[in-house]
């Protein structure tokens, strides 16, 4: 047991070594590498030396921009403030996301019709708010009988929340369950 324990964690080293990170400077260990300046223009492929020379005189980084080409590609530039406007970048990314929920509302059978409307109010508060929205209705023994009367009620339902939202298709059976997908009117 000891002996995979100790092979297990072997494996988790190599696997976190084999993360990618950004070489920089004295850590690229090729001999020559294809060569960007500042400005953004080629500079053809040279030796790592001479890279590392002219980057030292224009007092910025040299960092490996395609580890897997062939020779790899290093680019002269800032790194410091790459990062950060990288990072930037992400950070306004994330925030310009919404991340859209799906919202259930569940149903019955015999449901009467004020519980109708205070289920479609629920659903139009889902809706307006940009959410996806599940309605399901459970059926319980005998009423697998009267699938029908299902559709009925999704019908109700529906017709109460039409100007918020619209229904994806017509509601399906999974399994003694009834369900449709609403998403918001734009």
């Amino acid at each position: 047991m000891n002996k995979n324990h100790n092979e297990k964690q072997n494996l988790q080293t190599r696997r976190c070594s084999v993360i990618k990170k950004t070489e920089i400077n004295e850590d690229i260990r090729d001999r020559e590498v294809r060569l960007i300046d500042a400005n953004g223009e080629q500079l053809g492929v040279v030796s790592i030396e001479k890279a590392m020379e002219l980057a030292d005189e224009a007092q910025k980084d040299l960092v490996k921009i395609a580890p897997g080409a062939k020779p790899p590609v290093c680019k002269i530039m800032d790194y410091g403030k790459h990062k950060y406007e990288q990072a930037k970048r992400e950070k306004d990314a994330r925030k310009s996301q919404k991340a859209q929920q799906v919202k259930e509302i569940r149903l019955s059978l015999n449901i009467e019709e004020n519980d109708i409307h205070t289920k479609a109010k629920n659903a139009v508060k889902f809706l307006s708010g940009g959410d996806k929205l599940k309605v399901s209705l459970r059926f319980r023994g005998r009423q697998l009988g009267h699938i029908s009367l299902g559709y009925a009620v999704f019908e109700k339902f529906a017709k109460e929340i039409e100007e918020f939202g619209t229904m994806d298709s017509r509601p399906k059976m999974e399994g003694r369950s009834m369900a449709a997908m609403f998403t918001p009117k734009k």
